[in-house]
């Protein structure tokens, strides 16, 4: 078959522009398969340099999303069933960590005033249930490397992690590059990181991102994951990434969605 002259330019010209829109994607997909209790669910995140979208269903099947505006430093979670959000500053994640820190001194202090074995059976109870509190929410997962393992179609680094001499998670690691991408593409799950550790500090541990030696335990994205939460086990591995562009809608709230006072539970309209 041969190509005259206008058709070669024409497809040309059409792959130069793919060519350019693929270059020019500067966002991260990823897709993510969490199994808790036997019930699977997928879940996805939309990163890019200032800003991250996270959408999940919860265990009933509704829709949620998180969306972490890095540069404002502000958490938006809405609620698609609803048609509501919760906006939650800096400052509100600060208060409410101290909030939760000062019902931990309390209750430790409690306990502290208890007879030695109610004072066991209680704090057994309440490690069972995923309670926090004294030593145990103070305690810092640390992670040992025990070789490789394989995820989906992934080599990566294997790391158990210990709190207080006891195996509390697992995960498996590979370097961004071995995904296409560099540790620039995670800087804003760091700082989701950090505002989400001012009100949970251990839930700061689940957050999706890069892992440092020096801070986490471990090396490099984990793209799987196991913890006990609540005392069930949750896996979570990574089934797709990718680079992609996405409109400035899909980090923002719908227009029609109502405000949700989290503090004071009354809700208002958007403003």
């Amino acid at each position: 078959m041969r190509l005259n002259f206008r058709t070669g330019i024409s497809i040309l010209g059409g792959l130069c522009v793919l060519s350019a829109g693929l270059q020019a994607a500067e966002g991260i997909l990823i897709v993510q398969r969490t199994t808790t209790g036997g019930t699977p669910r997928t879940s996805q995140m939309q990163i890019e340099k200032n800003r991250m979208r996270m959408d999940m269903t919860d265990q009933s099947g509704g829709r949620q999303a998180v969306v972490f505006d890095g540069a404002k430093q502000v958490m938006y979670m809405i609620n698609f069933d609803k048609k509501t959000y919760n906006e939650m500053t800096k400052a509100d994640a600060d208060r409410l960590g101290a909030m939760a820190q000062g019902m931990m001194d309390q209750m430790s202090a409690m306990l502290a005033k208890m007879p030695p074995e109610q004072r066991e059976k209680m704090a057994a109870m309440m490690k069972g249930r995923g309670a926090a509190m004294g030593a145990v929410s103070a305690a810092k997962l640390e992670y040992k490397k025990v070789g490789t393992d394989k995820v989906g179609k992934w080599t990566c680094d294997k790391y158990d992690g210990y709190r207080n001499g006891e195996k509390a998670s697992e995960v498996c690691t590979v370097e961004p590059r071995a995904l296409g991408f560099t540790a620039a593409d995670f800087e804003v799950t760091r700082q989701f990181a950090e505002f989400f550790k001012a009100m949970v500090p251990q839930g700061a541990e689940q957050v999706f991102g890069i892992g440092k030696p020096d801070e986490q335990g471990f090396s490099g994205l984990p793209i799987r994951s196991v913890s006990t939460i609540m005392g069930r086990e949750t896996t979570s591995e990574l089934t797709d990434a990718s680079r992609q562009n996405f409109p400035d809608s899909a980090f923002a709230v719908p227009e029609d969605f109502q405000k949700v006072d989290m503090m004071a539970g009354r809700g208002r309209g958007r403003q």
